[in-house]
């Protein structure tokens, strides 16, 4: 069980109040896509249950429950993460970004741009995860060869596309983010 309260992110005697109104729940704080967010959390609930199940952010999917496919990725504190192995308690003060917080408003990410452009989805219920894993990727390696597109992409699949279509939106990708920070 989880209660959200959206609307004030600081710690006080109210949720001192409503932890004891939801016996074995904790309240954390934290920001996700810029956006500082307030939950009461049981010690089991993961990540991913927070994201989709109380902030409706339903970007982030599970696909597996096993932490395989790497559908449930999201950036913690910066880093790729699979959500599904993270404790929402784990997260507390952390901040997040999901698939809903790359555009800037109706303005694509370049990443996301690309994806589109080169075809780099097709039911799309991997691209969340494969976008999220590119972009902590090119971080890293803003130029990245296949081979290390392809080891970024280590623990997410795709049962449509093949990977040639993602590498190939990637390497845009990453043209697009260096021409931009230029």
């Amino acid at each position: 069980m989880v209660r959200a309260d959206k609307t004030n992110a600081t710690r006080s005697l109210r949720d001192i109040s409503m932890a004891n109104s939801f016996p074995d729940t904790t309240p954390i704080t934290v920001t996700v896509n810029g956006r500082p967010l307030r939950a009461f959390v049981e010690a089991k609930t993961l990540l991913v249950q927070l994201l989709r199940d109380e902030f409706a952010l339903t970007g982030t999917h599970i696909g597996c429950d096993t932490s395989q496919c790497g559908s449930c990725v999201v950036l913690l504190n910066g880093e790729s993460v699979k959500s599904c192995t993270v404790l929402a308690l784990q997260a507390d003060g952390a901040e997040i970004l999901t698939i809903e917080g790359l555009a800037s408003g109706d303005v694509l990410h370049p990443l996301q741009e690309a994806f589109q452009e080169h075809h780099g989805l097709q039911c799309g219920f991997c691209t969340p995860g494969m976008i999220l894993s590119a972009l902590d990727l090119l971080k890293h390696h803003p130029n990245p060869t296949e081979a290390e597109i392809l080891a970024g992409l280590e623990g997410n699949f795709c049962r449509c596309t093949g990977y040639a279509a993602i590498v190939k939106a990637i390497k845009a990708g990453a043209a697009k983010m260096r021409e931009t920070a230029s």
